[in-house]
């Protein structure tokens, strides 16, 4: 016998603004139709541990109480932490072949800080970490520096313990790679000591950002400003560009661009697909983004 939309557990127009309006209200991502309507697939195993019938009841306990462990664990689940290792190949090529040793051949202070903004659970910056950590040799005696965030208190706990099941290792990992680096844990496979210890694992929120400290030489925030307004994405670059320098590179998701967006970063002269910083004095691109006040 067929159910009905509310004995199947099936959420209200209403219940759908208030939990992505908390979502938004947190995070500054926008919810999207693709992932509004997974929303109550998402939410399942929040609903359970809360003892909660349907998305109706889960937005008026919200509504109705201060309750910030479940605002927590409702955005969490929310979150968009799709990752995995080595993520769009041409990338991870371009940095292991051009910028890297760029990087090398350019800082005298023998320092490289890099900053994996939106980090999920953490495979773009362990496949960092890896492709440093097989170059050794070029990198030995310098101090390397990898900060990765991400709002996700969930996501941050599993990157920092390195734990990842055989699905995540599958997907982009090479087989030696996974030998070398990795080590069965049960069903699981734990990142090698050397990899964790040269990543900074932060919770942090891009608007409100207290984690990155001066300035990085690569940034990465792949496939997070797609989420944002435009508003919001502005001022996810004007912060970008406060933690760079004239050399730094900027790598963002195939999808985004900061051609309309932003006064700071320019298409990068070397690296198709990055952006590097505007010379002092260039001219802007027609029609400038208007900052914020």
């Amino acid at each position: 016998m067929p159910t009905t939309p509310s004995s199947s557990g099936a959420s209200s127009r209403s219940a759908t603004r208030i939990l992505s309006g908390l979502l938004e209200a947190r995070t500054g991502q926008i919810l999207s139709e693709s992932r509004a309507w997974r929303m109550e697939t998402a939410l399942k195993p929040v609903l359970r541990a809360h003892g909660l019938a349907d998305m109706d009841m889960l937005a008026a306990r919200l509504v109705s109480q201060k309750d910030v462990a479940l605002e927590n664990a409702v955005v969490n689940a929310l979150l968009n932490n799709e990752s995995s290792f080595f993520r769009d190949l041409q990338i991870f090529d371009m940095i292991q072949r051009h910028i890297l040793p760029q990087f090398h051949a350019q800082r005298h202070d023998r320092t490289l800080r890099i900053w994996s903004a939106g980090c999920s659970t953490g495979q773009e910056a362990y496949s960092i970490a890896i492709q440093i950590c097989n170059d050794m040799a070029r990198w030995r005696g310098w101090r390397i520096e990898i900060l990765a965030t991400d709002i996700s208190t969930t996501a941050i706990e599993q990157a920092r313990a390195g734990l990842f099941n055989q699905m995540d290792v599958q997907r982009g990992l090479a087989v030696g790679d996974l030998i070398k680096w990795f080590e069965p844990s049960g069903d699981d496979w734990s990142a090698h000591p050397a990899l964790r210890q040269m990543i900074d694992f932060r919770t942090d929120n891009l608007f409100d950002a207290r984690a990155p400290v001066g300035e990085y030489d690569l940034l990465l925030c792949r496939n997070v400003l797609l989420y944002f307004t435009p508003e919001r994405r502005q001022n996810v670059l004007r912060l970008l560009a406060r933690h760079s320098h004239a050399r730094s590179v900027l790598l963002l998701g195939a999808g985004e661009t900061v051609i309309g967006q932003s006064d700071d970063f320019i298409p990068h002269a070397e690296f198709r697909g990055g952006y590097g910083r505007r010379p002092e004095g260039a001219a802007q691109a027609e029609g400038p983004v208007r900052r914020a006040l």
